[in-house]
């Protein structure tokens, strides 16, 4: 949306600037009329004018600086953070409580009405709502042991309490932690959902561990768990819950029933009807059928001594209790097994609070890296979550950028007509990148698809600076003035013009700077990316340019009279 509208606003200005910007100058600006500079402006040519000699009596030593700086701040990207995007805040908190798989319904809903009734009592809650299990229609699997928490919030402007959002985070935590037998994960509702549609799971970071055996994938997990909780900035660290679903299991012993000469298939169907149910007979109403199932109460269902006094029947007329035949016993088995291409796999997962994806996922590489190295054959781990996002888009993006600086510099050369002033002109781009890094790092604010966006804007912006200065300087040769009189002519006259484009430009995205409500968050690392670009763009074109512009003229110059 921000690209749309950015451009339909360029194509509707020049349009504007070469239809109606002409008739309106013919009503308005008749006769020759001199103007004089206003305070501000002559005030802006004092300082400037000799700072511009200093640099073009030093021309050389302005462009080396120019390029150090540039290198300086290329060494300090490695300390800028990166994320996929930056945290939105929804104004609503999601959690995501996980309880034994062996959970009943029932007792699902009866957590969740205790856990609803402890978040009500904060006062920055509006109103809470549980989601127990998932619904007929859902590609969401929860089983009925899962229940998600939707808190509402006041605004933040209504609370009295003095605590933050993540103070808010912290306390429910710690309050909630007081129920026995429940995992929580916290998070907001659209970024809970975002990142379960990226890699299935609800978390920041996934950490996928594949192979074909659970009982080797399980305690894998939980040494990448165990590891990963001790990295700063982990969060509600969890291991995906594959086991502990309590099973009855019954195992015929061969021998004792060929001792009896009894068939295994009548103790199976003894098993079935007792506890999985046969169907007995048919009952009609009108002219609809339904099936009559027999089987034991649940209360004997789940007894294992009622279980063993099931008499089978031998050939012989004797009756001989079930568990004279079988071992009867309560085990547990996998809860869920989850494939992913084509493969088992055991997911760890969790949330990253209080520092960067980027570094966080960096620092989790290496601490897994003895780990990964020591993994059985044909076992791997994968990383997913936000940070899957995040490698996407910044593949994506190191592919654009170059490819709108090409584009870039193929308009330039177009409309300029020479290589050597398009050159010239994309030298800006380099030195645009040292402000929006600076400001970054003053704002600490980390490298996102947002900032990705925001260089990309001030690329353009930056070159109509140039654009504006160079296109002059080639005017001013034509009729024949010297390089030296070109660029201090020119940059008197044109200070003005440049400093307008680019303070209109940083007061139209002051509001984002300072935006708040929902939304703001993705605004703030664009405009000031943008901004602190303005600022380093301007001071090359003002200074650094002019004396790149003396630099190459001259030796043209040279080159022309020995020729």
């Amino acid at each position: 949306p921000l690209a749309t509208t950015m451009c339909f606003a360029m194509a509707a200005s020049l349009l504007a600037a070469l239809t109606i910007v002409p008739v309106l100058c013919s009503l308005f600006l008749k006769g020759h009329k001199t103007t004089r500079d206003n305070l501000s402006i002559r005030l802006a040519k004092r300082l400037y004018l000799p700072a511009l000699s200093l640099a073009l009596r030093f021309r050389w030593t302005t462009v080396a600086a120019a390029v150090l700086l540039f290198v300086a701040t290329m060494f300090l990207v490695p300390r800028l953070g990166t994320e996929f995007l930056p945290q939105l805040d929804e104004g609503s908190l999601a959690i995501n409580c996980v309880r034994l798989p062996s959970a009943s319904l029932d007792g699902s809903v009866a957590v969740g009405t205790v856990m609803e009734q402890r978040i009500l009592k904060f006062p920055e809650v509006e109103t809470v709502v549980t989601k127990t299990g998932r619904a007929e229609i859902s590609e969401d699997p929860m089983g009925p042991e899962q229940n998600d928490f939707v808190i509402m919030l006041h605004p933040e402007k209504e609370w009295k309490t003095g605590r933050t959002k993540e103070d808010l985070v912290a306390a429910l935590k710690q309050d909630l932690a007081a129920i026995p037998g429940v995992r929580l994960s916290f998070s907001q509702p659209i970024a809970l959902r975002v990142n379960e549609l990226i890699s299935g799971v609800k978390s920041d970071l996934a950490v996928k561990v594949y192979g074909p055996d659970l009982d080797v994938l399980k305690p894998q997990a939980d040494k990448i768990a165990s590891l990963m909780g001790g990295i700063r900035g982990a969060e509600d660290v969890k291991v995906e819950q594959i086991s502990g679903a309590a099973q009855i299991e019954i195992v015929v012993d061969r021998k004792a029933i060929a001792r009896y000469k009894i068939d295994l298939a009548d103790i199976n169907d003894l098993i079935e009807t007792a506890v999985g149910g046969k169907v007995a007979t048919t009952m009609i109403e009108g002219q609809m059928r339904f099936a009559v199932l027999v089987r034991f109460p649940e209360s004997a269902r789940n007894d294992l001594t009622a279980l063993g006094r099931l008499l089978v029947n031998a050939p012989d007329g004797t009756r001989v209790p079930l568990s004279r035949l079988a071992l009867i016993r309560e085990t547990e088995s996998p809860a869920q097994v989850s494939r992913e291409k084509g493969m088992r796999r055991v997911v760890v997962e969790c949330n990253i609070r209080g520092r960067d994806m980027g570094s966080f996922v960096a620092e989790t590489q290496r601490e897994l890296q003895t780990l990964t190295q020591a993994l059985p054959t044909g076992y791997f781990l994968e990383y997913g979550g936000q940070f899957e996002n995040q490698q996407r888009a910044m593949k994506r993006l190191g592919v654009v950028v170059p490819v709108s600086i090409l584009l870039i510099f193929l308009m330039l050369f177009s409309a300029l007509g020479s290589l050597r002033s398009a050159t010239m002109v994309i030298f800006n781009l380099p030195f645009a990148l040292v402000g929006g890094i600076l400001m970054m790092l003053t704002l600490k604010i980390n490298l996102s698809v947002s900032t990705a966006i925001g260089f990309i804007v001030l690329f353009g912006t930056a070159v109509q600076n140039g654009v504006v200065l160079v296109t002059f300087f080639n005017q001013l040769r034509e009729k024949g003035l010297s390089t030296i009189d070109t660029i201090r002519k020119g940059c008197e006259l044109r200070l003005r013009p440049l400093m307008m484009t680019t303070l209109s430009t940083i007061l139209g995205i002051l509001p984002m700077m300072y935006a708040t409500g929902s939304g703001s968050e993705i605004q703030r690392p664009l405009a000031a990316v943008i901004l602190g670009g303005l600022v380093s763009s301007l001071a090359v074109t003002l200074l650094v340019l002019p004396a790149i512009y003396h630099i190459v003229e001259s030796r043209r110059e040279r080159a022309e009279a020995k020729a």
